[in-house]
């Protein structure tokens, strides 16, 4: 036990990268008030600086250094603690090259609040960091079990992301994630629903399921090409039967996940919002393949369709990849006119990038930066026509929105508001944050 429970320390927390990160960054804090420390930002002197890292790309790579880096500088005397999917790969290096003092691994966070006081102790005690074991990572790519960490407060303004899931089994060719997340596994669906009732007892109103692969979602015993979401449709409507929530949304999802079946069973939520994050990455069956996506265009278009059938206007929002090694002229031809014909609400466009360790690093025919340029901005074009499209929609009509912040726009401030569809609204400043209003406003684009 540490000798810190009442003397004030403080500490300041950096996340990096996904959902996933952010809620775990969260159950650090709680952990680390709940031991009598304060939080001060990232940057300003303190006694403990945690970077929950990234890897999914070489950038995020490169912006993981680069913050701690900066940590270190900003707080010399610091005990710096490098945690997340840069630290899980490099482990040792980065405490062999004084980027830090500890490395946590990605199924061991739970342990960086005992590992931070425990340092400052020793510390305190001999004048420096004097542990012999500084880096506490596990080999992740056999089974292991599901870390439970929690938070009691909600993550943005009015929502709270619920991790409850973790780990990958799809190996897709241009990922490293499987390799720094490791297996999946899944939350047991009490743990979730005692933590989203403490929430909505303390007055959240909105929860997002996420996970690094939500759709696999209690398939432990499944495999990568078979998805059953039986246990994922069960967690929805679990939540959804939760007092006080008023709306679940959910992370990313498979396209093989959705079925008849699953939205049929899915729509029968009260809660749940008719908006969907549906992975596709590219419209092109032959990039799908040296992707390795596991399913064709025809299939993405059958999800699709289905979640249509059974939701009234859906907001299909997607990913898109340009420039995957091989990708021909003919092969984004086909991808954008795919993408056309979908409609989606919103479509995120990344650049391949390069990340050592994966199939796609090593496959022959990369595309220049300057053809990746002009396919990203074709689709970025794309997608803002298709969002105004999808937006246009709704005019007239009467939208209920759940109030966030504050946002300043050409000069006047307003209180900013999510639909269900996840459409935004200006409302008046003076409008309370936290609180679902009818209005008739026109929605307005997205950063």
């Amino acid at each position: 036990m540490n000798n810190y429970k009442n003397d004030f320390k403080t500490f300041s927390v950096l996340t990096l990268g996904c959902k996933v990160n952010t809620y775990e960054s969260d159950a650090i804090r709680r952990e680390l008030a709940e031991r009598g420390a304060g939080e001060v930002p990232f940057g300003e002197p303190s006694d403990i600086v945690i970077v929950n890292t990234c890897a999914v790309t070489a950038v995020a790579d490169k912006k993981s250094r680069q913050m701690l880096h900066r940590a270190r500088t900003a707080n010399p005397s610091a005990v710096v603690i490098a945690t997340g999917c840069h630290a899980q790969e490099l482990g040792q290096t980065l405490v062999d090259n004084g980027t830090c003092d500890i490395v946590v691994g990605n199924n061991l966070k739970n342990r960086i609040p005992e590992l931070a006081f425990s340092a400052l102790d020793d510390i305190e005690k001999n004048g420096s960091l004097s542990f012999k074991e500084r880096v506490f990572i596990e080999d992740i790519s056999k089974n292991c079990d599901y870390e439970d960490l929690k938070i009691t407060e909600m993550t943005e303004h009015t929502r709270a992301f619920i991790k409850v899931q973790d780990g990958c089994n799809q190996f897709c060719a241009y990922c490293i994630i499987p390799y720094m997340r490791g297996r999946i596994r899944s939350r047991s669906k009490e743990s979730v629903i005692e933590e989203v009732t403490g929430l909505a007892e303390k007055g959240c109103k909105e929860v997002v399921l996420t996970g690094i692969h939500l759709s696999s979602y209690g398939s432990e015993t499944g495999n990568a090409t078979k998805l059953d979401g039986t246990a994922l449709a069960d967690l929805i409507l679990a939540v959804d039967a939760i007092d006080g929530i008023e709306r679940v949304r959910l992370g990313s999802l498979e396209p093989r996940v959705v079925t008849e079946d699953f939205a049929k069973k899915i729509a029968g939520a009260k809660k749940l919002c008719p908006h969907f994050h549906l992975s596709l990455q590219s419209g092109s069956d032959a990039t799908l393949k040296r992707m390795n996506r596991r399913y064709t265009a025809a299939e993405y278009r059958e999800a699709c369709d289905i979640l249509r059938k059974f939701f009234d206007r859906p907001s299909l929002n997607t990913d898109i990849i340009v420039g995957f090694p091989g990708e021909t002229e003919e092969e984004f031809a086909e991808s954008f006119e795919f993408v056309k014909s979908i409609g989606f609400s919103r479509v995120n466009v990344f650049r391949f990038s390069r990340r050592k360790g994966t199939a796609a690093d090593r496959m022959k025919d990369q595309i220049p930066e300057p053809v990746k340029a002009a396919r990203s901005k074709a689709f970025i074009e794309l997608d803002l026509t298709q969002a105004a499209e999808y937006r246009k929609q709704f005019e007239g009509e009467t939208a209920t929105v759940l109030t966030e912040s504050i946002e300043t726009v050409n000069g006047k401030e307003y209180r900013t508001g999510y639909s269900e569809r996840y459409l935004k609204y200006l409302l008046p400043a003076d409008t309370p944050e936290n609180t679902l209003i009818k209005t008739e406003g026109t929605a307005v684009p997205l950063e």
